[in-house]
């Protein structure tokens, strides 16, 4: 791995870099644009996953770091203005049109998920591309823990502190609806976030900091590292001889 040519990002290459690389691996964060409360911005979890997308291009530079995707499956925060979803049905489009299009050029492609709701559209692309003989996973961002509260509490504010601090209004957190996930499912899914949390937070973010941030950060550094050192070993990705041109 280490005598592969290094790459810029995506966003800042020439397709002559490209071309010259090894071409075995691009990597995609995929985020949501809605709220995370009246403390957090809109776009935590597309930072989440870019951060990480970002660990993973620096450990391995010859990996190939697409720009980040900030639009996803929100529609349970739709109540909330602000918030920006595609939805699951066009989300799904966009990811088989992605892969199927990189598949030009790249042996295999890793989302980086940061957003729960997406993971319907990602595990419904995923299929249909494996059945197409391309090669395409996922690795989840959310992480467990003693307080992984789901959304925009201990955890995300945390993880906030650490990556992006002076964009966390302290100020304003406060505890939301701390009931478990699965007791308010059926509300949640009926009326959406602000039926169950009128402030948008699922949990509570008293306490948060950014070494708690960077500790729950290094963490999933950890796995999706593993995941990608196993994807360049040739273990993970499909051969080129498999991929169907699109």
């Amino acid at each position: 791995m280490a005598d592969l040519p290094d790459l810029p990002p995506l966003a800042g290459a020439t397709w002559p870099e490209i071309e010259r690389s090894s071409r075995q691996l691009l990597v995609l964060p995929l985020g949501s644009t809605e709220q995370h409360g009246p403390h957090l911005p809109l776009d935590t979890d597309t930072v989440i996953a870019a951060a990480l997308a970002q660990h993973v291009h620096e450990r391995f530079p010859q990996v190939g770091l697409a720009p980040a995707m900030p639009y996803g499956a929100a529609g349970e925060h739709k109540k909330f203005p602000g918030t920006l979803s595609i939805g699951t049905e066009a989300l799904t489009a966009v990811l088989v049109k992605f892969v199927r299009h990189a598949s030009w050029s790249w042996r295999h492609v890793l989302v980086i998920n940061g957003h729960g709701g997406n993971i319907e559209a990602l595990a419904a692309a995923t299929e249909l591309m494996r059945f197409e003989g391309r090669s395409m996973t996922v690795q989840h961002a959310a992480s467990g823990g003693d307080r992984a509260d789901p959304h925009a509490g201990y955890r995300e504010t945390s993880l906030m502190l650490h990556l992006a601090p002076t964009a966390v209004r302290l100020d304003l957190a406060e505890a939301g609806n701390t009931q478990s996930l699965e007791d308010l499912l059926p509300q949640l899914r009926s009326g959406g976030v602000r039926s169950v949390s009128p402030n948008g937070i699922l949990g509570d973010p008293a306490g948060s900091n950014s070494a708690e941030g960077r500790r729950i950060f290094k963490q999933m550094t950890a796995r999706v590292i593993a995941h990608v050192r196993h994807l360049l070993t040739g273990q993970g990705a499909t051969p080129a001889d498999r991929l169907i041109t699109p």
